[in-house]
Order: C-alpha cells, then structure tokens, then sequence
C-alpha cells in the first residue's frame, strides 16, 4: 500500500495538481490587465488588379488585386506579463454575389498582410535576424514589457499577400473594406481574439474597419502601347 510506486504516484498527482491551481491563477490574472486596443487609421492608399497565374505549370490566368494600406494602431496594452506574443493581420472583406446574410459563404474574406509582435520575454523566439535583435533587448532592457511594443505606423504599406476569387475574377468588385485583426497569445491560459462586445477591462477594438472601396478595373499593358503606335 506504501510502496514506492504509489508514493510516486501520489507525488507527482499533487504535483500536477498544484501546477494546474497555478496555472489556473497565472490564465485569471489576465482579467485584471485593462485592454484598450485603438485604431485611429486604416484606409487604403493605392489599389491594382492585374493578371497572373496561380503557379509556373498553369496555363489560365487569373485576377489579382494588389492593396497598398495605411495603418496607426496601439496595441500596446495587450502585453501584459503573461503575453507570449501578438499575431495582428489585415483582411480584405466583399459580399458574394447573391450572398445573403444567412448564406453560408456570404461574406469573401482575404488575408492581405501579418505580422508578429513578441512580448521581451519571447524574442529569442522571434524568427529575426541579429541585428534586429539587439535592438530588441536593448529597448527591453530593464524593463517588464516595452511601452512600444504593439505600436503600429505604416505608411503605404506594400500587401504580403495578392489576393484573388475561386472564380479568378476581382477586378470591379464594389463594396470592399479592410479590417484589422489581433490575436493574443498567452505563455498561460486559453487564446483570446478580437472583440466585438466590453468585457469588464477589456474594451472592443474600434475604428478596426475603412471605408468602402471598389477595386478598380484590370490594367491592361497592351493599351499604352497600342494608343502611342497610333499617333
């Protein structure tokens, strides 16, 4: 009954119990760090649909928008002691043609740019290279989290990402918006997305949508050149 199996046993229970209590406080601590997530900018700054191909082997072309965006964020007060990291990603957003708001595929939704931000604690985790890095611990530097983390100010930014339509067509399309999207990740506890409702201490994030935006007609190369022949 007292065997040094079961005393193991009964140790590594309360163990694994007193880690998960703890573990339980460290993920509830998070509740009393106020988050106040701002947008004060998002539009767009340059807009181009051209044609490609999907890979090197495919013989149809299709349509690609290209979307140049301006962005001013703070996202400095999600980083509390317990932030791993934040995963913040713009997407393009259009209805479908004869989507509705029940329809199962109303609403097109497109990564067009993303980035991650580390908390001091996780740069060595960050796959940056070593001069960036330096930088990093130098502005950490004594300090539990760095005001500046989280900040965002891009200028005519460039996408990472074209997008396009399964149907290969993007060229025209009305009632476009960009939307800002954050993901919080803990070094305890469960992931926490935007939000669209107060809870507590923590606020919605607003001014996360632009404007309404067409995306414009597809450029053509051969035109300039036909119109110069002419004259």
């Amino acid at each position: 009954m007292y065997s040094s199996l079961v005393r193991l046993q009964n140790t590594f229970s309360f163990f694994t119990t007193v880690a998960f209590v703890v573990a339980a406080f460290i993920a509830a601590s998070d509740l009393l760090a106020p988050r106040t997530p701002t947008v004060s900018l998002l539009k767009t700054t340059n807009l181009q649909v051209v044609r490609g191909r999907p890979h090197y082997y495919s013989s149809k072309k299709e349509e690609y928008a290209i979307i140049k965006f301006s962005l001013e964020a703070d996202f400095s007060s999600l980083f509390t002691w317990n932030t791993k990291q934040l995963f913040v990603y713009v997407t393009a957003e259009w209805p479908s043609a004869g989507g509705t708001g029940s329809g199962r595929n109303a609403t097109n939704q497109a990564v067009i740019w993303d980035t991650i931000i580390t908390a001091p604690s996780a740069d060595h985790l960050a796959n940056i290279g070593p001069v960036a890095m330096k930088k990093l611990k130098r502005s950490a530097q004594g300090k539990s989290i760095d005001p500046s983390r989280g900040k965002l100010s891009l200028k005519n930014q460039r996408p990472k990402y074209q997008i396009t339509h399964p149907s290969g067509k993007v060229a025209e399309q009305e009632d476009v918006v960009l939307r800002l999207h954050y993901n919080v990740q803990p070094w305890v506890g469960v992931l926490t997305w935007n939000q669209d409702e107060e809870f507590w201490k923590w606020k919605p994030l607003r001014g996360s949508l632009s404007k309404k935006f067409s995306l414009p007609a597809l450029k053509k190369k051969d035109e300039g050149k036909k119109e110069g022949s002419r004259v």
